[in-house]
C-alpha cells in the first residue's frame, strides 16, 4: 500500500527501525576496519600503504555508484534497491570476514561498498516516503542522529571487537544485523515505479568522471607524480563534461541538471559540498593536532568525541526547527557557529586541558548539526516526489565529494608545511576548514534571497 503523505505513526516507527539499522550498518562499515589496518597488514603480509586499499576500495565503490543506484530507485522502487543493498552488503561483509589475502579482501570490500551505496542512495527518498511533509524535518533529523551516533561509536566499537577477537570479526558482526534488516524489509513502504529506462551510458560516464577525479586528487594528496595527477583530473573533467551534456538530453537525468536551474537546489548542494570539505579538513587534521599536544590515541579519541555527541544531541532539535524555519537561515547560523568553533580550535594552546578542547568541539558539532538536517530536508523537498531518488543521491554524493576533496586539501597543506612541524600543519588545516565552512555559511544565507 502506498501513502501519498507518509505513513501512520505505528508503521512509521517500524519502517524507521529498518531504515536506521541499515544506515547504521553502512556507516559503521566504512569506519570499523580503520583502526585495524596495522593488524590486517601484518596478518596478510602486505605493506601499510597497500592495506589502505581496504578503506579506499569501499569509499570509491560507494562514490561512483550512488547516482546510478538512486536512478534505479526512481525506476524500480526505493524499497527494492534498498533491499538489494542490504543483501549485497551482508554478503560482502561475510566474504570480507573469510578473506584469505588482500586481493580477496579488497574485492569483498568493493562488494560491500556497492551494497552500502544501494542503502545510502535511496535512504533520504525513503525518509520522505515514510514521514508526512509536515514532519519531514524530524525524520531527516532522526536520520542525521543515527549517522552521527554510528560515527561516534565507530572507534569504540572497533576497539571493543578487537579486544575480544581479531579483525575478521569487524566484518562478521555485520552479518546477523544484516539478516535482521533483511527480515524487516517489509516494514518499508512500496513506491511507484518510474516510466523511464536506466541509462547505462550515463552510469559509466558518472563512474569514469568520479573515479578519475578521486584518483587525480589522490595523486596530488600523496605527493605522487604531478603530471599524472593533472592528466587524471583532465580526463575526469572531460568525462564529466560529456556526462553533463548527456544529462541535458534526458527527461529524467541521473544527475538532476534541470534541478540545478533552481537557485535553492543549486545553493543547497554547493553549501553541502563546501561544508563537508571544511568538516573533513578539521576532522582529518585534529588527531595530528591533539597528538602534537601530547595526547595518546585513546586520549585523542576522547577529545574528538564531543563533536559527534553534539551532533547527536542537536540533530533532532534541528529537525523540528527545519519544519518551521528557512534552511538558508538555520544553515547560515549553524555554519557561522561552526566557523567560530573551528577558529577557536585552531587557536588552542599545545596541551590544552580537556574541558578547554571540549567546549570548542561542542560548538563546532552543534553548528554542523544545525546546518545539516535543514539542508538535507530542503534538498530532498526541492525535487519532485517521483524523482526523490535523484535528490537522495545528490545528498550522499555531495557529502562524499566534499569529504574526498577535504581530505586532499589536508594532504596538500601537510605536504606544504611539513617542514614547520605537525602542529603547525594541523592548525593550518583547521583554519582552511574554517574558511571553507565560512564560504558555506555565505552560500546558505544566499538562499534567503530566493
Amino acid at each position: 500500500m502506498q501513502f501519498p503523505d507518509g505513513l501512520p505513526a505505528a508503521p512509521r516507527l517500524r519502517a524507521m527501525f529498518t531504515l536506521t539499522l541499515a544506515v547504521g550498518l553502512s556507516v559503521l562499515g566504512a569506519s570499523l576496519p580503520n583502526i585495524a589496518l596495522p593488524s590486517i597488514a601484518a596478518e596478510l603480509r602486505v605493506s601499510p600503504a597497500a592495506s589502505v586499499w581496504v578503506v579506499n576500495a569501499y569509499q570509491i565503490a560507494v562514490t561512483v555508484t550512488l547516482l546510478p543506484f538512486s536512478s534505479l530507485g526512481d525506476i524500480y522502487g526505493y524499497r527494492r534497491v534498498y533491499g538489494w543493498g542490504i543483501v549485497v552488503f551482508t554478503i560482502g561483509s561475510l566474504l570480507c570476514a573469510l578473506a584469505p589475502d588482500l586481493q580477496f579482501l579488497v574485492a569483498a570490500r568493493i562488494l560491500q561498498g556497492l551494497g552500502a551505496a544501494g542503502i545510502m542512495s535511496v535512504n533520504s527518498a525513503l525518509v520522505r516516503t515514510i514521514f508526512p511533509r509536515a514532519l519531514l524535518g524530524r525524520g531527516m533529523g532522526l536520520n542525521t542522529m543515527v549517522v552521527a551516533t554510528s560515527l561516534a561509536l565507530g572507534p569504540t566499537t572497533s576497539a571493543g571487537i578487537l579486544a575480544l577477537g581479531d579483525w575478521h570479526w569487524l566484518f562478521l558482526v555485520n552479518v546477523p544485523l544484516g539478516v535482521v534488516a533483511m527480515a524487516t524489509l517489509h516494514f518499508l513502504p512500496r513506491t511507484a515505479r518510474g516510466a523511464h529506462r536506466f541509462d547505462v551510458a550515463s552510469a559509466l560516464l558518472n563512474a569514469a568522471a568520479l573515479g578519475l577525479f578521486i584518483a587525480g586528487l589522490d595523486r596530488f594528496g600523496h605527493g605522487g607524480f604531478m603530471l599524472a595527477g593533472i592528466a587524471l583530473l583532465a580526463m575526469a573533467g572531460a568525462a564529466g563534461f560529456v556526462f553533463v551534456k548527456r544529462q541535458m538530453t534526458l527527461s529524467a537525468p541521473m544527475l538532476p541538471v534541470d534541478l540545478f536551474r533552481r537557485p535553492v537546489f543549486a545553493l543547497a548542494v554547493a553549501t553541502s559540498v563546501c561544508s563537508y570539505m571544511g568538516q573533513t579538513c578539521a576532522y582529518v587534521a585534529l588527531p595530528f593536532l591533539f597528538h602534537a599536544g601530547g595526547a595518546s590515541e585513546i586520549g585523542t579519541g576522547l577529545l574528538m568525541t564531543p563533536w559527534p555527541v553534539a551532533v547527536m544531541a542537536i540533530s533532532p532539535f534541528a529537525g523540528v526547527l527545519s519544519d518551521r524555519f528557512s534552511a538558508g537561515l538555520l544553515g547560515g547560523v549553524g555554519l557561522a557557529l561552526m566557523t567560530a568553533g573551528l577558529l577557536a580550535i585552531a587557536a588552542l594552546a599545545p596541551g590544552a586541558a580537556w574541558w578547554d578542547v571540549a567546549w570548542r568541539m561542542v560548538i563546532t558539532g552543534a553548528g554542523f548539526a544545525l546546518f545539516q538536517t535543514p539542508n538535507n530536508r530542503q534538498l530532498i523537498s526541492a525535487v519532485p516526489r517521483e524523482r526523490s531518488g535523484a535528490g537522495s543521491g545528490m545528498i550522499s554524493t555531495s557529502r562524499l565529494l566534499g569529504q574526498t576533496m577535504g581530505a586532499a586539501v589536508v594532504a596538500l597543506v601537510f605536504a606544504a608545511l611539513q617542514a614547520r612541524g605537525m602542529a603547525t600543519a594541523a592548525a593550518a588545516s583547521v583554519l582552511v576548514g574554517a574558511g571553507l565552512v565560512g564560504v558555506a555559511a555565505v552560500l546558505s544565507l544566499a538562499r534567503l534571497k530566493g
